[in-house]
């Protein structure tokens, strides 16, 4: 049996090193990537805090934030499209819309 602190601390590293990479990296795939990344840690905890505590409320949020990161993928993925067919660029410092 694993201890619940374990899944926490790795749920910690996880939500971290998407942090710090959301802070720290200029490309917006990386960005994307980075709160898929901060999802998942939030997910990991909310799991682990519901086996622990035999509920299935956990899961419930689990479904729906997977919902949500979906629905952000998608369009998320469609303005990355949008934007780099408008600007050539990837970069966030290089991108932005409100200039012509």
């Amino acid at each position: 049996m694993v201890p619940l602190s374990w899944y926490l601390i790795l749920s910690a590293i996880l939500f971290c090193l998407g942090a710090f990479a959301f802070l720290l990296k200029r490309n917006i795939i990386t960005i994307f990537m980075s709160i898929e990344l901060m999802l998942n840690g939030v997910n990991l905890s909310f799991v682990a805090f519901a086996s622990h505590w035999h509920q299935l409320s956990g899961h419930v949020f689990v479904f729906f934030v997977m919902v949500v990161a979906a629905a952000e993928a998608a369009v998320g993925l469609a303005i990355i499209i949008a934007v780099f067919r408008s600007r050539e660029t990837l970069n966030v410092d290089r991108v932005n819309l409100l200039k012509l």
